[in-house]
C-alpha cells in the first residue's frame, strides 16, 4: 500500500478527495510528511479520516490541513464536529480558543489530546472545554494524563471547579534547603562543646593583648 501511494504521488497525481477516499483511515498512517503536505485541504470536506492510530507528526499535519479546510465554518458546534477527528494534533492555543465555544468535549477526546497542549490548559479552560462533561474529570483524577495535569495546577484553582480534585500545588509554602557546612574541627564533640562557651573570653583576651602590645 505504501509503495502504491508513493508511486501514485510520483506520477504527479493529486491527493484529492478521490485518492483520500481510496486510502481511507486504514492506510492514512502510511503517508509520509511530504505526501501529507500535498493533500488538498478542501478534499477533507469530502472524506472521513481518523488519524488516531497515526504518529504524532501525522496527526499534527492533518490537523493543520483540517483547520484550513474548515476555517470558513464559524458556526459552533458545526465546526467542532468537523474538526473533532483531527483534534489529537491541535496545539494548546487552538484548544484554548475552543474552550470559549461551549463544545462539551467528552473525556475520551480530552485524554487523547496532544500531551503538551493538554498540560498548557488552565482549570477554567478545561471547564470550558468539557462543559457538561466536567464531572467526568473527577473519575480520571488518578489516571494519566489527568493526574499529571492536576499536579501542575494550583489547588485553589482546582477547588473552584467544585468536583473534588486534589493533588495540586499548595500556595504559600517555601521549600527550604539547609546548607551543609564542613566540620569546624576534627576534635571530639565533647571538647568542642566545652570550648564554645570560652570563645568570647578568648577573643577578648586576644583583643586586649593586641592593644597593649
Amino acid at each position: 500500500a505504501s509503495a502504491a501511494i508513493k508511486r501514485y504521488v510520483e506520477l504527479n497525481n493529486a491527493l484529492n478527495a478521490t485518492a483520500l477516499d481510496a486510502i481511507g483511515t486504514r492506510y492514512v498512517c502510511l503517508l509520509n510528511a511530504t505526501e501529507l503536505k500535498a493533500i488538498e485541504p478542501s478534499s477533507l470536506k469530502l472524506v472521513s479520516l481518523n488519524p488516531s492510530a497515526c504518529s504524532q507528526q501525522t496527526k499534527d499535519l492533518l490537523y493543520k490541513k483540517a483547520k484550513e479546510a474548515f476555517s470558513g465554518q464559524h458556526v459552533f458546534p458545526a465546526y467542532y464536529e468537523l474538526i473533532l477527528p483531527y483534534l489529537e494534533g491541535a496545539p494548546g492555543e487552538d484548544l484554548k480558543a475552543l474552550s470559549q465555544a461551549n463544545v462539551n468535549m467528552n473525556m475520551s477526546t480530552f485524554v487523547s489530546l496532544r500531551r503538551d497542549a493538554l498540560m498548557s490548559l488552565t482549570p477554567p479552560e478545561v471547564k470550558g472545554l468539557l462543559g457538561i462533561n466536567l464531572q467526568d474529570l473527577a473519575k480520571w483524577q488518578y489516571r494519566s494524563p489527568v493526574r499529571e495535569w492536576i499536579q501542575v495546577q494550583k489547588q485553589s484553582q482546582l477547588e473552584q471547579l467544585h468536583i473534588g480534585l486534589t493533588g495540586g500545588t499548595q500556595e504559600g509554602y517555601i521549600n527550604l534547603i539547609t546548607p551543609k557546612f564542613p566540620a569546624l574541627s576534627s576534635a571530639p564533640l565533647g571538647a568542642m562543646a566545652m570550648a564554645l562557651p570560652l570563645l568570647p573570653a578568648l577573643l577578648l583576651t586576644f583583643l586586649m593583648m593586641s592593644i597593649l602590645s
